[in-house]
């Protein structure tokens, strides 16, 4: 009696003692931090833009060499004609002098079969030689002008290329980025610059692919001015990666404080959408299927809501989908959620 005693309680003891839950016990649902869906209003897209010069030119070598000096640095104003680089030129040098003296040879070579061609017909008149003799003596003359003239053209194409030696700005403007070195050996067509051409500059913006860009729009400077932008160029193709399309606006007028790189807000008026448009946090973002969506909270549950991305501003992004104002999403690690899951929101 008293061992099955002992042995009733010792079970009680490890039942006691085990940290795993009953089996028929249900995991509470996670916490999950929510956000209410506001409206957007007035049908507008903001986004950041780029300044940009009209014209940027990458700047190259004609011919190969080793960078002998480096005459300008990157954020310079540099005049049409001004020298930016110079290869080392003494093979380029070697290369005119071989081409002179292969010229020299092939002028005499020249002069020899006119001078054979000549004699050969004094003879013929004489009745000395044949014609047959005659017409070999012409052709001859011919080849050693074809190969003199050839020659010469070498000549004059490694003086341009001793020509190329030196790297000059094709045109004024800034230089937005110098990245060849001295000692660096390059080959012909390497970028070693980029050249702002001109004092014209454009806004480079980035839309989503649902969003065709607007003709017009402004951009707004830190003083508080709103200068007017005008659709320049359009990108034909979207770009795989960020599934945005690269627009290019003119800018109106005279545009002084727009400094090159820099970043600026723009403003466009988007024409009547087939949904309405809000703004909800970053974070609330999912963009681990085809497309992006935001997960609704309903009783509890979970359910995706796909979207439309038209802008990403600093913490906030604006989407268009089926939504309604002052609903509630949750706003950090979506990641980590799926359709019908469910949640417990935190306090607000």
């Amino acid at each position: 009696m008293r061992a099955a005693a002992l042995a009733a309680f010792l079970l009680l003891a490890v039942a006691a003692c085990d940290p795993r839950p009953p089996a028929g016990a249900a995991a509470e649902p996670p916490w999950v931090r929510t956000a209410a869906v506001s409206a957007a209003g007035g049908g507008g897209f903001a986004a950041s833009g780029t300044v940009r010069a009209r014209i940027e030119s990458p700047l190259s070598f004609q011919v190969t060499g080793r960078i002998a000096a480096r005459l300008a640095d990157a954020g310079q104003t540099v005049r049409a004609g001004q020298p930016l680089m110079r290869l080392d030129e003494r093979d380029l040098e070697q290369a005119v002098q071989a081409a002179g003296a292969e010229l020299a040879a092939a002028e005499a070579a020249l002069a020899t079969a006119e001078s054979d061609l000549a004699r050969n017909r004094e003879l013929a008149q004489q009745a000395f030689i044949s014609a047959q003799a005659v017409d070999r003596a012409e052709l001859q003359r011919r080849e050693a002008k074809g190969r003199r003239d050839a020659a010469a053209a070498r000549l004059a194409q490694a003086r341009n290329a001793r020509g190329y030696a030196v790297l000059a700005s094709p045109a004024a403007g800034v230089l937005l980025e110098v990245t060849g070195e001295p000692g660096q050996v390059v080959s012909p067509g390497q970028p070693v610059a980029v050249l702002a051409q001109g004092a014209q500059r454009e806004i480079e913006v980035f839309f989503p692919e649902q969003v065709p860009p607007p003709v017009r729009g402004e951009a707004l400077l830190a003083d508080g001015r709103a200068l007017p932008l005008a659709l320049r160029e359009v990108a034909a193709a979207v770009e795989p990666q960020g599934r945005t399309r690269r627009a290019r606006y003119s800018v109106a007028g005279d545009a002084p404080a727009l400094v090159l790189g820099t970043v600026v807000r723009t403003r466009f008026a988007l024409a009547a959408a087939p949904m309405a448009v809000f703004t909800v946090p970053i974070g609330a973002l999912d963009e681990r299927g085809d497309g992006a969506r935001l997960w609704r909270v309903r009783e509890g549950r979970l359910a995706a809501v796909p979207v439309q991305v038209l802008a990403v501003d600093g913490e906030r992004a604006q989407v268009a989908g089926p939504l309604a104002a002052g609903e509630r999403v949750v706003a950090l690690g979506t990641h980590l959620l799926r359709d019908g899951m469910a949640v417990r929101e935190l306090p607000r």
